[in-house]
């Protein structure tokens, strides 16, 4: 089990949940939440990758608001400071790679839903990521310019669900061309079938337990590929 910790950020101090490995050290990781917030569903996540060997921080971008209500879920996320959360996701980086129980030397990257958005968009406001992991990202790709060569040696991995489109729907076709224009090593990979969430096994009616393992373990292989 983990524990709550506060770190450091340009946006103020930032309570997250922090989970870390039976062996006592690993590579840093980022976990960034759904539309929900830092619910049940995220620290299981983060425990789960801890105990795959990842120092794990999920920041609590809502500071301390969580809901189940799809209708005030979706107004958390239009009201959500986006500035704000990328200078709260490369605090947390900073803050595991502050840690003596972080072993590598630059910080991944992954979320869900609003997170799988946020997770690729946080390495413009922190060069401490390298490696990120979007699952169905849901946030809108307006304004979303990475610059020429900023994700320059960067590393994406988007998975994403038959039913919001997968990789033919135009915001992502043009979200994956500007970040490989800016420099990003871009993997895109489609899960015939699925619905947005796939991976939440706390939502039965889209959770898909085949595509969630396949997912999974590609993540998990992508983060320990990237990150040393």
């Amino acid at each position: 089990m983990g524990e709550m910790v506060t770190f450091a950020s340009d946006a103020g101090e930032v309570p997250g949940y922090l989970a870390r490995p039976a062996g006592g050290s690993g590579a840093g990781v980022v976990l960034i939440q759904e539309w929900w917030g830092l619910v049940p569903h995220i620290t299981d996540l983060a425990d789960r990758l801890a105990a795959e060997g990842f120092v794990t921080v999920a920041p609590d971008l809502y500071r301390g608001e969580s809901t189940t209500e799809p209708d005030i879920a979706a107004k958390a996320l239009m009201a959500l400071d986006r500035e704000r959360a990328a200078k709260d996701i490369a605090g947390a980086a900073a803050y595991l790679l502050s840690r003596s129980d972080v072993t590598s030397q630059q910080i991944g990257t992954i979320g869900f839903c609003m997170g799988g958005s946020l997770a690729v968009w946080a390495a413009d406001s922190s060069a401490d990521i390298a490696a990120m992991v979007g699952f169905y990202p849901a946030m809108p790709w307006t304004g979303f310019s990475p610059q020429p060569d900023g994700y320059a040696g960067r590393y994406v991995q988007l998975h994403l669900d038959e039913g919001d489109g997968g990789s033919d729907e135009p915001q992502v076709v043009a979200a994956v061309e500007s970040l490989r224009v800016a420099g990003a090593a871009v993997e895109v990979i489609d899960y015939p079938g699925t619905h947005h969430a796939f991976f939440n096994d706390t939502r039965p009616e889209v959770y898909d337990a085949d595509a969630t393992r396949l997912a999974w373990s590609r993540s998990l292989d992508f983060l320990r590929a990237h990150l040393s």
